[in-house]
């Protein structure tokens, strides 16, 4: 495994976590509505704000769901989740099943993003009910938080986010309304993947967003594997003002395996993790935990 600021690659053999914890058990318990919250690691401005951002989680009988659960209880600070939070359907059966067991004890840190399997419920019904306030207001399926010296877009890629689109808009008016020196967006499907689920090239009009107005990182799942990639514009040129790209979609829904190396991909690990991102006043860390205690991967970077 990787440790320390060293950029490297990690694909095949998919390894889950020797000692994980057992099985969720699929059934028993009633989730009540959940509300976000700040938790440890919160942040003010100046000061250091702690984000633990993580996707792809709620699947019954994997033994990565209630192991990145434990992780988690490690990890201070918001916990941002990057959508397909319960598998298969998105179903309150299934986010009463597959997620709220393992994961539902941290209804008071939470903010949530819905994924593709979130909305095989129709409208993503359920989601919204389970998660409510943490979910954003009007169930539109987008909003901002702010956390320390940045601010975080809690974006939603199963809706339209082409130029013009209501959505796009809202990003446009966040981005040139806001004065805090470093911004973080967070969706589900990713445009740049070395998985099987990418790339998913309906993303570029949010992406060249983002880019244009100076966005530092962008947090997405999807794919069920960890990727870093290094910043670059929306072509996949590098670019020192482009946007850093992760993919954490290492929650507990089963593994995939790597099908290419994409380019400007600098990290990519197949294990369940979650990825702790410290957010400084003019800057970032990045560190991927993994679920049997390693380290994946980690570095710092200043913001634009």
């Amino acid at each position: 495994m990787l440790s320390g600021d060293v950029f490297s690659t990690v694909s095949w053999p998919l390894v889950i976590a020797a000692g994980a914890l057992a099985a969720v058990a699929c059934g028993g318990g009633s989730p009540s509505a959940p509300t976000g919250g700040i938790g440890p690691g919160g942040g003010r401005e100046g000061q250091i704000a702690d984000v633990v951002a993580v996707g792809d989680i709620g699947w019954c009988g994997s033994t990565g769901t209630p192991a990145a659960a434990q992780l988690v209880d490690s990890l201070p600070g918001r916990l941002l989740l990057v959508g397909d939070i319960a598998y298969p359907n998105g179903s309150a059966q299934d986010f009463q099943r597959c997620f709220d067991p393992s994961w539902g004890r941290f209804r008071g840190r939470w903010h949530a993003s819905p994924g593709n399997h979130d909305y095989l419920t129709p409208n993503a019904s359920a989601y919204f009910d389970y998660f409510g306030g943490a979910a954003g207001d009007e169930r539109s399926g987008y909003y901002t938080l702010v956390v320390g010296d940045w601010q975080i877009l809690m974006l939603d890629s199963n809706i339209p986010t082409q130029r013009n689109s209501p959505q796009w808009e809202f990003v446009r008016r966040e981005l040139d309304l806001q004065r805090r020196p470093c911004t973080l967006a967070l969706w589900h499907h990713p445009l740049f993947s070395s998985g099987q689920n990418g790339p998913n090239l309906y993303m570029r009009d949010m992406y060249a967003l983002l880019e244009a107005s100076n966005v530092d990182v962008l947090v997405t799942g999807h794919d069920h594997v960890y990727e870093r990639f290094a910043k670059q514009t929306v072509e996949g040129l590098p670019s020192e003002r482009g946007v850093r790209e992760f993919i954490v979609g290492t929650g507990g829904a089963e593994l995939y395996r790597f099908v290419t190396a994409a380019p400007n991909s600098e990290a990519r690990i197949a294990q369940f993790g979650a990825l702790h991102l410290s957010l400084q006043p003019t800057g970032y860390r990045w560190e991927f935990v993994l679920t049997d205690g390693g380290l994946g991967d980690s570095g710092n970077d200043t913001c634009h």
